[in-house]
């Protein structure tokens, strides 16, 4: 019988229990590999003979159905190495499962006018659905990874309602989209994944790492669910199934860990549906804390400095807040805060899609209508520290790549794809 049909709660030494006998992942051990190379595996400038062959295989296979351009003498490549690699990794680097995925990722951004959509979205449209899902507390791990929150107790009822009453007014839909037949919900989920692609992991990548020849193109996500009874659970299982599907689907290998903390009593039934929409390897990825193991954990990961202070770091970041930058960050896109609110005593942030373009960043979205595209210089004694995507892909077209012999370290089934 389920346990929302039953009039008795187990008790949380018995949830303790049903957690410990279900098969747990490791974080000492997952801290213990962060820590090191192993997890570099299949990423730019960590390859092995038989990785880079298959990466050049399968720019070959896109440009020849015309999906893929190489860099030439006057323009970039159409997609950098990075990128082209996540979808290898996800298939294991099948060339023709990372091509079938590949395709309709990119078929599904020109249905869905993407770019268009993140240059036109409502900027206040965009800052509502920020809150409904992780938000990127302006910090990272020690790899240079963005740290996300999701905070799933405040999405109540009320708050769901609110939301979802704003997607009724027209104006809140990008004009660019007026006649698209996809919920509203989900043009703006599109839009903050945006954000992680084209302004989070590339800020990211120019800031100092142990790897700064590898890109960032993940993040690790704290998700609390203390204080969340299950109806609400729920109640929130479509909006939350929607993000991961979106991942798995065309946004592949942007997860690098999620940290579920303040789980409740009833938390293995939960768990017991949501581990479904993931394949193996992204579950592996998911480390459900006890209390004791909350700041240890997140210390084998990151700085104090980079967790916030209600779980036991110094960050000064609460649920909503827009991201508060360390010293590093601050010196590459300071000029996208805004003076404090009242009462308050960090600075704000711009709200709404953003670019980061290395020597700029591009400031996009309507507010009342109106474009706002304008854009900032990156000063030039901070964006010069780091290689451009450009010279990162060129550097993996040489023979320097590592010869990481943990190629099949984690598998999947074949044809499954990871988050």
């Amino acid at each position: 019988m389920p346990l929302w049909g039953s009039k008795s709660k187990p008790s949380q030494e018995s949830a303790n229990a049903a957690l410990e006998s279900d098969p747990k992942n490791d974080p000492v051990a997952s801290a213990s590999q962060a820590a090191g190379t192993e997890w570099l595996a299949g990423h730019l400038n960590h390859l092995t003979e038989d990785q880079e062959k298959k990466l050049q295989e399968f720019k070959k296979v896109c440009e020849e159905n015309a999906y893929y351009k190489p860099r030439s003498d006057t323009e970039e490549a159409s997609h950098d190495d990075a990128t082209m690699l996540r979808f290898l990794r996800a298939r294991k680097f099948d060339v023709n499962g990372a091509w079938g995925q590949f395709k309709d990722t990119e078929d599904w951004r020109k249905e869905n006018a993407i770019e268009s959509l993140y240059e036109n979205i409502d900027v206040e449209s965009y800052d509502a659905a920020r809150r409904m899902y992780p938000q990127w507390t302006g910090r990272r791990d020690r790899r240079g990874i963005p740290v996300y929150v999701f905070e799933i107790k405040n999405l109540n009822s009320k708050n769901m309602a609110a939301y979802n009453s704003t997607m009724s007014d027209p104006s809140a839909t990008a004009e660019t989209h007026k006649s698209s037949k996809v919920p509203q919900r989900l043009l703006r989920l599109f839009a903050l994944y945006e954000n992680l692609l084209r302004f989070v992991m590339p800020l990211c990548s120019q800031l100092s790492r142990p790897h700064p020849d590898t890109p960032i193109v993940s993040s690790n996500n704290i998700v609390d669910v203390g204080g969340v009874g299950l109806k609400q659970f729920w109640d929130l299982k479509g909006h939350m199934q929607d993000a991961s599907v979106l991942a798995t689907a065309h946004y592949p290998e942007t997860l690098d860990r999620i940290f579920i903390i303040g789980a409740p009593s009833f938390f293995p039934t939960v768990w017991g549906w949501i581990k479904r929409w993931f394949d193996p390897v992204t579950t592996s990825k998911i480390f459900i804390l006890s209390s004791s193991e909350v700041l240890p954990t997140l210390k084998n990961f990151m700085d104090t400095a980079s967790i916030p202070k209600q779980y036991g770091g110094d960050l000064e970041w609460q649920w909503g807040d827009m991201p508060n930058l360390d010293d590093e960050a601050r010196s590459l896109v300071g000029g996208l805060e805004t003076p404090p609110a009242e009462g308050e005593t960090k600075p704000g942030f711009t709200k709404g899609p953003l670019l980061f373009k290395g020597d700029k960043i591009e400031i996009l979205g309507k507010v009342n209508g109106e474009s706002r595209k304008s854009s900032i210089p990156v000063p030039t004694s901070q964006s010069g520290e780091t290689k451009p995507p450009a010279e990162q892909d060129k550097a993996a077209e040489t023979p320097v790549n590592e010869k990481v012999g943990l190629e099949n370290a984690a598998e999947t089934p074949n044809g499954e794809v990871t988050a």
